[in-house]
């Protein structure tokens, strides 16, 4: 459908008449709208002032606040210090303790097999070791005990006579030489020519010095490992002693004690000869060694102690593994730079191998 322009006009005059009528009523009414005073009040200088100091007045409270709660909290941290300080010494104290606790057990072991073997007449002590010297007065001989508590790897080892294969000095020798605390004589021998050199297999600093020889007859290898614990047996073969990790160690004949109990001792040890001066090395469940040396007047067999009693001073002593050392003659003892024992030639033997202990 098309609009013409009259009707356009006469659309858009209905459509504005409403406004236009309002629009020419307010123009001849000449109306003015007032609004209440209280729609803005006035805000006087009295007010701001009052406005002012009760703003001061919540800043200085919450200011007294926040220093009450500094304080608060500072009392609270200081309690905290306290306390953690105190549990710190309270915890020092039980680990003290504890620690003092742990060892007890080693004390009183010691103290127990110290009391096997009497008052020791003489002491040496040091941060590589603990050595004691007791005597020994039996029915038949007299004697001495050694005991040793290696500290550190430093505190002993084995060397040969003059440190050379084949050569051979007294045990005195060998302790003065290496400015050692103490000398034990070690394994047995055998010459050849004029050389003397250490029977069977020996190991020293972790070498053997001549080859592994294995075992035959009743003979039996002894020495430290390299964790310083007593090892000790028959070896038949060298894959077998390498397993134990000797550190130094030597021969002879023959085993006295294994795990407490005594060993049967062959016919031929039990008379040839039946007393002699003894050399013996054991060993106690804590690591520490013991040795016993034992005087005779001479080796024909009439004077010094049979096997079958250093069998039962080991087990009067409560020692776990024993082994007969070389005797006799060989039987050396050195403490302190002198010579304990009796030797049965009237001096000390030239020995091949030497058991020494440092401070």
């Amino acid at each position: 459908m098309t609009l013409s322009v009259k009707q356009l006009n006469r659309f858009g005059l209905i459509v504005c008449a409403p406004f236009l009528g309002i629009f020419f009523w307010l123009t001849a009414a000449n109306l003015s709208i007032t609004l209440p005073e209280d729609v803005f009040p006035q805000v006087s200088a009295a007010s701001e002032i009052t406005f002012a100091a009760s703003d001061t007045d919540k800043l200085t409270s919450s200011l007294d606040q926040a220093k009450q709660t500094a304080m608060s909290t500072a009392q609270s941290i200081k309690k905290s210090v306290a306390l953690y300080n105190q549990t710190n010494a309270d915890m020092s104290q039980i680990a003290q303790a504890a620690s003092a606790q742990s060892g007890r057990p080693a004390m009183i072991y010691d103290r127990r097999i110290t009391r096997q073997l009497g008052f020791a007449s003489e002491t040496v002590q040091s941060d590589n070791l603990t050595a004691q010297l007791f005597k020994i007065k039996a029915q038949n001989f007299t004697g001495y005990a050694l005991k040793v508590k290696l500290k550190t790897p430093k505190a002993m080892q084995m060397v040969l006579g003059k440190d050379e294969f084949g050569q051979s000095e007294t045990t005195l020798s060998a302790v003065k030489r290496h400015q050692a605390v103490a000398g034990v004589n070690a394994g047995g021998f055998a010459d050849s020519g004029k050389k003397r050199y250490p029977l069977s297999t020996t190991v020293v600093n972790g070498k053997y010095v001549n080859g592994f020889e294995p075992t035959f007859k009743d003979l039996f290898f002894v020495g430290l490992n390299e964790d310083m614990e007593l090892i000790g047996g028959n070896y038949r073969s060298k894959g077998q002693l390498d397993a134990q990790k000797p550190k130094f160690g030597a021969s002879f004949v023959p085993v006295l004690m294994k795990n407490r109990v005594p060993q049967p001792i062959p016919a031929k040890w039990q008379i040839s000869p039946k007393r002699a001066p003894r050399t013996v090395i054991a060993n106690y469940k804590d690591n520490q060694l013991l040795f016993l040396v034992t005087d005779g007047y001479n080796e024909n067999g009439n004077s010094g102690a049979t096997l079958q009693e250093m069998q039962i001073l080991l087990t009067r002593y409560g020692a776990i593994d024993g082994y007969n050392l070389d005797g006799g003659g060989s039987s050396s003892l050195i403490f302190n730079g002198r010579v304990v024992n009796k030797p049965s030639d009237g001096a000390l033997r030239s020995l091949p191998t030497h058991f020494l202990f440092f401070k």
